[in-house]
């Protein structure tokens, strides 16, 4: 797991996040997920540098987890080690939208 992943990690563990059961590296097809909420039907997943040679990769790895009933939110390394509390709340609210209806 990278700093940023484990600094997610740590406020998403043990129901620290509202209560939401999340799991780390979850498998999911035939893919790994970096955080997933059964509940909500969630994933959360942290992006490096590497994410920039690979998109394609990433918008088709996406699109077979949504057409499992899945929801993707997807968040840079930078972006969690700089503003980790905006980043809590757009996970709250990806897990509390159903179906994209608020």
């Amino acid at each position: 797991m990278t700093p940023a992943g484990g600094r997610l990690w740590n406020s998403l563990r043990n129901r620290r996040l509202r209560g939401l059961k999340f799991r780390a590296q979850h498998p999911a097809d035939r893919f790994v997920l970096d955080f997933y909420c059964a509940s909500a039907r969630l994933v959360v997943e942290v992006d490096g540098s590497v994410h920039d040679e690979q998109a394609e990769w990433d918008d088709a790895r996406t699109a077979v987890l949504e057409a499992h009933g899945l929801r993707v939110v997807r968040f840079r390394n930078q972006e969690i080690m700089t503003n980790l509390p905006a980043v809590l709340l757009r996970i709250l609210d990806a897990a509390q939208t159903q179906d994209g209806d608020p």
